[in-house]
C-alpha cells in the first residue's frame, strides 16, 4: 500500500466526526422520513428506505432489514444491530459509535466518515467495503480480510497512541498474522508490550524486528530494536532511581519512527 492512503488511513483514524448528533432515542430528522422511520421501528424492515439523518440512539434493530437504506448522518450511536441486514447501505457520515454489529451484513455498505468507535464487529460480513474512510478507534473484531497488513499496523499504531495498549497489540497481532516479516509490527508490537510491563515479550519482538530490519537492509529499524532491546533490560534490571532515564522520554524517540515503517523497506 501507498505511503499517501496510510496516513490517509490514520488521519481518518485519529480524527473526530464534525457531525455534531443528538442525544435523543428516535428523534426524527424531519417530516419527509418520517413515515420510513415509523416503519422501520413497527416492523424492522425498511430496505431502500430514506432515513438520512434520523435518530436512533440505542434503537433495538437486531434482525432489520435495512438493506440499501440511505442512513446517512443517521444517529445510530449505541443500537443493536445485531445480525441486521445493512448491505449496500449508505453510513456516510453516520454515527455506529458502541453500537453492537455482531453477525450483521454490512456487504458493500458505504462507510465514508462512519464513526465506528468502539463498535462491536464480531462475525460481521464487510465484503466490498472499505474501512479506510471510517473511524474505528476502539472496534472490536474487524475481520482479517477487512484490511491490509498496513491497515492493521497503522489502526494499532492509533491505539498506542491513545494509550490503549492491549488494543493495539490486537491490531498488530492481526497484521502479523497476514504478514509474518512485516519488522514494524514486531517493533510496534514490543513497545507496546513494553508499555504493559511485559519486558520479556518485549526484547522478543525486538529481537524478531531487528534481524528481519537487517535482513530488509532498514538500518534505522535495526537501530530502533536495538534501543528497545537495551530499554526492556534497564526496565526489568533498573539502576538506580537518580540514574534510570524516564520510560515515556525513552520510548517516545523510538515511537516517532513508527510512522516511517508504514511501508517498510
Amino acid at each position: 500500500m501507498k505511503r499517501t492512503n496510510l496516513t490517509a488511513t490514520l488521519f481518518t483514524a485519529i480524527g473526530i466526526s464534525a457531525i455534531a448528533f443528538t442525544n435523543t432515542p428516535y428523534s426524527i430528522a424531519s417530516a419527509e422520513n418520517l413515515q420510513d422511520t415509523q416503519q422501520l421501528l413497527s416492523t424492522k424492515e425498511c430496505p431502500k428506505c430514506n432515513l438520512t439523518g434520523t435518530g436512533l440512539v440505542v434503537a433495538d434493530l437486531a434482525g432489520a432489514n435495512l438493506s440499501g437504506a440511505d442512513l446517512s448522518r443517521a444517529n445510530l450511536s449505541r443500537a443493536n444491530l445485531m445480525g441486521a441486514d445493512l448491505t449496500q447501505a449508505n453510513l456516510t457520515g453516520a454515527s455506529l459509535n458502541g453500537a453492537n454489529l455482531a453477525g450483521a451484513n454490512l456487504s458493500g455498505a458505504i462507510l465514508d466518515g462512519t464513526d465506528l468507535r468502539d463498535a462491536y464487529l464480531v462475525n460481521a460480513q464487510l465484503f466490498g467495503t472499505s474501512l479506510n474512510r471510517a473511524y474505528i478507534q476502539g472496534t472490536i473484531g474487524i475481520p482479517l480480510y477487512a484490511g491490509t497488513p498496513e491497515d492493521f499496523y497503522a489502526w494499532g499504531v492509533v491505539e498506542a497512541e491513545r494509550g490503549n495498549y492491549r488494543a493495539a497489540i490486537e491490531n498488530y497481532n492481526q497484521a502479523l498474522s497476514i504478514k509474518e516479516d512485516f519488522a514494524a509490527a514486531f517493533l510496534a508490537r514490543g513497545i507496546a508490550r513494553l508499555r504493559l510491563s511485559d519486558e520479556g515479550g518485549a526484547t522478543q519482538d525486538a529481537q524478531i524486528a531487528g534481524k528481519l530490519f537487517t535482513d530488509q537492509g532498514n538500518a534505522p529499524g535495526y537501530q530502533a530494536s536495538q534501543n528497545l532491546i537495551v530499554l526492556a533490560e534497564i526496565t526489568k534490571n533498573p539502576p538506580k532511581a537518580s540514574d534510570r532515564p524516564s520510560l515515556g522520554n525513552a520510548l517516545l524517540g523510538i515511537g516517532s519512527l513508527l510512522l516511517q515503517f508504514l511501508s517498510p523497506l
